[in-house]
Protein backbone atom coordinates (compact mmCIF):
# COMPACT_ATOMS: atom_id res chain seq x y z
CA UNK A 1 0.00 0.00 0.00
CA UNK A 2 1.07 3.45 -0.71
CA UNK A 3 0.10 5.74 2.24
CA UNK A 4 -0.70 9.36 1.59
CA UNK A 5 -1.36 12.51 4.60
CA UNK A 6 -3.59 14.88 3.14
CA UNK A 7 -6.48 17.48 2.96
CA UNK A 8 -9.25 18.44 0.64
CA UNK A 9 -8.43 21.95 -0.89
CA UNK A 10 -11.83 23.17 -0.48
CA UNK A 11 -11.61 22.39 3.18
CA UNK A 12 -9.98 23.51 6.58
CA UNK A 13 -8.18 20.37 8.05
CA UNK A 14 -10.68 17.56 9.48
CA UNK A 15 -11.41 19.32 12.94
CA UNK A 16 -11.58 15.79 14.57
CA UNK A 17 -8.40 14.16 13.07
CA UNK A 18 -6.15 17.49 11.84
CA UNK A 19 -5.13 15.19 8.69
CA UNK A 20 -6.99 12.55 6.65
CA UNK A 21 -5.01 9.44 5.82
CA UNK A 22 -5.43 7.93 2.18
CA UNK A 23 -4.03 5.17 0.05
CA UNK A 24 -2.19 6.58 -3.32
CA UNK A 25 -4.26 3.98 -6.34
CA UNK A 26 -2.22 3.42 -9.14
CA UNK A 27 -4.38 5.48 -11.53
CA UNK A 28 -3.12 8.34 -9.35
CA UNK A 29 -6.55 8.71 -7.35
CA UNK A 30 -6.62 8.87 -3.25
CA UNK A 31 -8.98 6.64 -1.48
CA UNK A 32 -9.38 8.07 1.88
CA UNK A 33 -9.21 5.64 4.44
CA UNK A 34 -9.91 8.26 7.63
CA UNK A 35 -12.75 6.13 8.82
CA UNK A 36 -11.04 3.47 8.84
CA UNK A 37 -8.01 5.17 11.28
CA UNK A 38 -10.54 6.84 13.37
CA UNK A 39 -12.50 3.34 13.65
CA UNK A 40 -9.07 2.15 15.35
CA UNK A 41 -9.56 4.71 18.47
CA UNK A 42 -7.09 6.77 17.32
CA UNK A 43 -7.17 11.05 16.77
CA UNK A 44 -4.97 13.64 15.33
CA UNK A 45 -2.59 13.11 18.26
CA UNK A 46 -1.82 9.23 17.16
CA UNK A 47 -1.17 9.86 13.47
CA UNK A 48 2.58 8.19 13.91
CA UNK A 49 0.01 4.91 15.20
CA UNK A 50 -0.34 4.72 11.23
CA UNK A 51 3.22 3.40 10.92
CA UNK A 52 2.78 1.27 14.30
CA UNK A 53 2.91 -2.56 13.18
CA UNK A 54 1.33 -4.20 16.39
CA UNK A 55 -1.60 -2.10 15.32
CA UNK A 56 -4.42 -3.87 12.98
CA UNK A 57 -4.91 -0.76 10.41
CA UNK A 58 -3.73 -1.93 7.07
CA UNK A 59 -5.99 -4.50 7.00
CA UNK A 60 -9.52 -2.55 7.57
CA UNK A 61 -7.43 0.00 5.07
CA UNK A 62 -7.18 -2.74 2.22
CA UNK A 63 -10.68 -4.23 2.97
CA UNK A 64 -12.13 -0.28 2.43
CA UNK A 65 -10.22 0.04 -0.87
CA UNK A 66 -10.85 -3.58 -1.78
CA UNK A 67 -14.76 -3.16 -0.88
CA UNK A 68 -14.83 0.05 -2.80
CA UNK A 69 -16.18 1.70 0.29
CA UNK A 70 -13.85 4.28 0.86
CA UNK A 71 -14.20 7.73 -0.68
CA UNK A 72 -12.13 8.59 -3.62
CA UNK A 73 -10.49 12.05 -4.19
CA UNK A 74 -8.42 13.20 -7.51
CA UNK A 75 -5.12 14.42 -7.22
CA UNK A 76 -5.93 17.97 -7.93
CA UNK A 77 -8.81 17.73 -5.23
CA UNK A 78 -6.26 17.25 -2.43
CA UNK A 79 -3.03 18.73 -0.86
CA UNK A 80 -0.64 16.27 -0.05
CA UNK A 81 1.46 16.66 3.52
CA UNK A 82 4.76 15.08 4.28
CA UNK A 83 3.53 10.68 4.87
CA UNK A 84 4.71 11.26 8.49
CA UNK A 85 3.89 14.88 8.98
CA UNK A 86 5.85 15.18 12.20
CA UNK A 87 8.33 12.58 12.97
CA UNK A 88 9.07 12.15 16.84
CA UNK A 89 13.03 11.73 15.54
CA UNK A 90 14.46 12.06 11.94
CA UNK A 91 18.02 10.29 11.94
CA UNK A 92 20.27 10.80 9.06
CA UNK A 93 23.31 9.09 8.15
CA UNK A 94 26.00 10.84 6.67
CA UNK A 95 28.70 9.72 3.64
CA UNK A 96 27.23 6.87 3.25
CA UNK A 97 27.82 6.44 -0.80
CA UNK A 98 31.43 5.58 -1.16
CA UNK A 99 31.82 8.00 -4.72
CA UNK A 100 29.79 10.83 -2.33
CA UNK A 101 32.06 10.82 0.95
CA UNK A 102 35.20 10.77 -1.71
CA UNK A 103 33.53 13.92 -4.03
CA UNK A 104 32.95 15.60 -0.67
CA UNK A 105 36.94 15.53 0.67
CA UNK A 106 35.90 12.96 3.33
CA UNK A 107 37.15 9.97 4.82
CA UNK A 108 35.43 7.04 4.26
CA UNK A 109 33.60 6.20 7.46
CA UNK A 110 34.77 2.69 9.29
CA UNK A 111 30.95 2.95 10.98
CA UNK A 112 27.70 5.27 10.19
CA UNK A 113 28.35 8.54 10.87
CA UNK A 114 25.05 9.42 12.82
CA UNK A 115 23.01 13.40 12.98
CA UNK A 116 19.42 14.52 13.13
CA UNK A 117 17.36 16.89 11.26
CA UNK A 118 14.80 18.34 14.00
CA UNK A 119 11.16 17.67 12.75
CA UNK A 120 10.16 21.02 12.35
CA UNK A 121 12.20 20.90 9.03
CA UNK A 122 9.53 18.55 7.58
CA UNK A 123 7.31 19.63 4.49
CA UNK A 124 5.57 17.46 1.85
CA UNK A 125 5.49 17.50 -1.94
CA UNK A 126 2.78 20.43 -1.97
CA UNK A 127 5.27 22.60 -0.14
CA UNK A 128 8.50 25.03 -1.04
CA UNK A 129 11.55 24.93 0.65
CA UNK A 130 11.91 28.28 1.95
CA UNK A 131 15.45 29.90 0.97
CA UNK A 132 16.51 31.88 4.49
CA UNK A 133 18.12 34.92 4.75
CA UNK A 134 20.98 33.56 6.32
CA UNK A 135 22.30 31.43 3.97
CA UNK A 136 23.05 31.70 0.23
CA UNK A 137 24.54 28.39 -0.31
CA UNK A 138 21.41 25.80 -0.05
CA UNK A 139 21.69 22.13 -1.10
CA UNK A 140 20.36 19.28 -2.05
CA UNK A 141 20.38 15.64 -1.27
CA UNK A 142 18.43 12.95 -2.83
CA UNK A 143 17.98 9.83 0.24
CA UNK A 144 16.03 7.43 0.55
CA UNK A 145 14.18 7.34 3.81
CA UNK A 146 13.40 4.01 6.35
CA UNK A 147 10.08 4.44 8.13
CA UNK A 148 10.24 2.64 11.53
CA UNK A 149 7.09 0.44 12.47
CA UNK A 150 7.82 -1.23 15.78
CA UNK A 151 9.93 -0.14 19.15
CA UNK A 152 13.51 -0.96 18.23
CA UNK A 153 15.83 -1.19 21.10
CA UNK A 154 18.85 -3.43 20.79
CA UNK A 155 18.01 -4.94 17.52
CA UNK A 156 20.26 -7.24 15.51
CA UNK A 157 20.84 -6.93 11.99
CA UNK A 158 19.35 -10.07 11.45
CA UNK A 159 16.36 -9.22 12.95
CA UNK A 160 16.08 -5.58 12.00
CA UNK A 161 13.69 -5.46 8.95
CA UNK A 162 11.03 -7.22 10.86
CA UNK A 163 10.85 -3.01 12.37
CA UNK A 164 10.62 -1.68 8.82
CA UNK A 165 7.03 -0.14 8.26
CA UNK A 166 7.88 1.25 4.70
CA UNK A 167 10.34 4.12 2.61
CA UNK A 168 9.55 7.15 0.89
CA UNK A 169 11.27 9.91 -0.83
CA UNK A 170 13.98 12.20 0.91
CA UNK A 171 15.13 15.76 -0.01
CA UNK A 172 18.45 16.34 2.79
CA UNK A 173 18.18 19.81 1.70
CA UNK A 174 21.68 21.46 3.57
CA UNK A 175 22.95 24.71 3.94
CA UNK A 176 26.09 23.99 3.49
CA UNK A 177 27.54 27.85 4.48
CA UNK A 178 25.98 26.98 7.93
CA UNK A 179 27.04 23.64 8.28
CA UNK A 180 30.33 24.05 7.71
CA UNK A 181 30.68 27.33 9.47
CA UNK A 182 29.23 25.40 12.66
CA UNK A 183 31.68 22.51 12.65
CA UNK A 184 28.82 20.54 12.98
CA UNK A 185 25.75 19.85 11.12
CA UNK A 186 22.77 20.88 13.27
CA UNK A 187 21.34 24.03 12.08
CA UNK A 188 22.81 23.74 8.68
CA UNK A 189 20.55 20.58 7.97
CA UNK A 190 17.23 21.82 10.26
CA UNK A 191 16.40 25.13 8.90
CA UNK A 192 12.50 25.37 8.63
CA UNK A 193 11.27 23.25 4.92
CA UNK A 194 14.87 21.54 5.01
CA UNK A 195 13.32 17.77 5.22
CA UNK A 196 10.94 17.29 2.21
CA UNK A 197 9.67 13.52 2.49
CA UNK A 198 6.76 11.88 0.16
CA UNK A 199 4.56 12.03 -1.49
CA UNK A 200 3.74 8.59 -0.12
CA UNK A 201 5.31 5.81 2.32
CA UNK A 202 5.60 2.56 -0.04
CA UNK A 203 4.76 -0.40 2.70
CA UNK A 204 7.38 -2.53 3.03
CA UNK A 205 6.01 -5.63 0.46
CA UNK A 206 5.38 -2.48 -2.03
CA UNK A 207 9.77 -2.86 -1.71
CA UNK A 208 11.14 -6.13 -2.07
CA UNK A 209 14.67 -5.13 -1.81
CA UNK A 210 15.54 -1.79 -0.80
CA UNK A 211 19.30 -2.20 -1.88
CA UNK A 212 18.43 -2.18 -5.69
CA UNK A 213 16.50 1.00 -6.50
CA UNK A 214 17.69 3.95 -9.06
CA UNK A 215 17.36 7.13 -6.66
CA UNK A 216 17.94 10.41 -8.94
CA UNK A 217 17.50 14.27 -8.42
CA UNK A 218 16.58 16.77 -10.99
CA UNK A 219 16.93 20.14 -10.95
CA UNK A 220 14.33 22.21 -13.43
CA UNK A 221 14.78 18.74 -15.29
CA UNK A 222 18.50 18.26 -15.69
CA UNK A 223 19.30 15.13 -13.63
CA UNK A 224 22.55 16.11 -11.38
CA UNK A 225 22.01 12.77 -9.29
CA UNK A 226 21.84 9.13 -10.70
CA UNK A 227 22.83 6.35 -8.65
CA UNK A 228 21.38 3.30 -6.86
CA UNK A 229 20.93 1.82 -3.50
CA UNK A 230 23.33 -0.64 -3.91
CA UNK A 231 26.12 2.19 -3.52
CA UNK A 232 24.68 2.01 0.45
CA UNK A 233 28.12 1.44 2.23
CA UNK A 234 25.57 0.77 5.54
CA UNK A 235 22.83 -1.28 4.60
CA UNK A 236 19.52 -0.82 6.35
CA UNK A 237 19.77 -3.79 8.72
CA UNK A 238 23.19 -2.42 9.63
CA UNK A 239 22.00 0.73 10.04
CA UNK A 240 19.23 -0.24 12.32
CA UNK A 241 21.20 -2.25 14.60
CA UNK A 242 24.22 0.35 14.65
CA UNK A 243 21.58 3.19 16.14
CA UNK A 244 19.12 0.80 17.84
CA UNK A 245 22.26 -0.26 20.20
CA UNK A 246 21.88 3.14 22.19
CA UNK A 247 19.08 4.76 20.93
CA UNK A 248 15.54 3.22 20.71
CA UNK A 249 13.31 3.91 17.41
CA UNK A 250 9.60 4.35 17.74
CA UNK A 251 6.97 3.79 15.07
CA UNK A 252 6.71 6.49 12.83
CA UNK A 253 10.31 7.64 12.87
CA UNK A 254 12.49 8.44 10.25
CA UNK A 255 16.00 7.04 9.10
CA UNK A 256 17.35 9.13 5.51
CA UNK A 257 20.17 6.60 4.48
CA UNK A 258 22.70 9.28 2.51
CA UNK A 259 22.95 10.66 -0.61
CA UNK A 260 24.68 9.69 -3.60
CA UNK A 261 27.07 11.74 -5.49
CA UNK A 262 26.49 14.87 -7.71
CA UNK A 263 25.54 17.04 -4.76
CA UNK A 264 25.91 20.77 -5.34
CA UNK A 265 28.82 21.75 -3.28
CA UNK A 266 30.86 19.36 -4.62
CA UNK A 267 30.54 20.48 -8.59
CA UNK A 268 32.70 22.50 -10.44
CA UNK A 269 30.90 25.21 -11.02
CA UNK A 270 28.84 24.74 -7.59
CA UNK A 271 25.40 24.63 -7.92
CA UNK A 272 23.30 25.83 -5.23
CA UNK A 273 19.26 26.45 -5.13
CA UNK A 274 17.36 29.45 -5.98
CA UNK A 275 13.81 30.75 -5.89
CA UNK A 276 12.11 29.98 -8.94
CA UNK A 277 13.76 26.49 -8.98
CA UNK A 278 12.08 23.36 -8.92
CA UNK A 279 13.76 20.19 -6.98
CA UNK A 280 12.75 16.30 -7.84
CA UNK A 281 13.54 13.13 -5.70
CA UNK A 282 13.44 10.19 -8.02
CA UNK A 283 12.97 6.68 -6.42
CA UNK A 284 12.37 3.49 -7.90
CA UNK A 285 9.44 2.26 -6.36
CA UNK A 286 8.70 5.90 -4.59
CA UNK A 287 7.32 7.93 -6.89
CA UNK A 288 8.50 11.95 -7.40
CA UNK A 289 8.80 14.22 -4.28
CA UNK A 290 8.96 17.54 -6.45
CA UNK A 291 9.26 20.94 -4.18
CA UNK A 292 9.05 24.34 -5.43
CA UNK A 293 12.10 26.62 -4.17
CA UNK A 294 10.79 29.92 -2.91
CA UNK A 295 12.69 32.88 -1.48
CA UNK A 296 12.32 34.70 1.97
Amino acid sequence: MKLVVFRKRTSQPNAGLGYRVGALLDNNQIADLTPEFLANGLSAADILKCFDLSLDFLTPATNAINSGTAQIFERNEIELYAPVPRPGKIVCIGLNYRDHAEESGMTIPTSPIVFSKFPTAVIGPDSAIELPLESAEVDYEAELAVIIGRKARQVSAGDAMNFVFGYTNFNDVSARDLQFADGQWQRGKSCDTFAPMGEYVATKDEIPDPHRLQISFRLNGETLQDSTTAQMIFRIPDLIEFISRTITLEPGDVIATGTPPGVGFARDPKIFLRAGDVAEVEIEGLGVLKNSVVGR
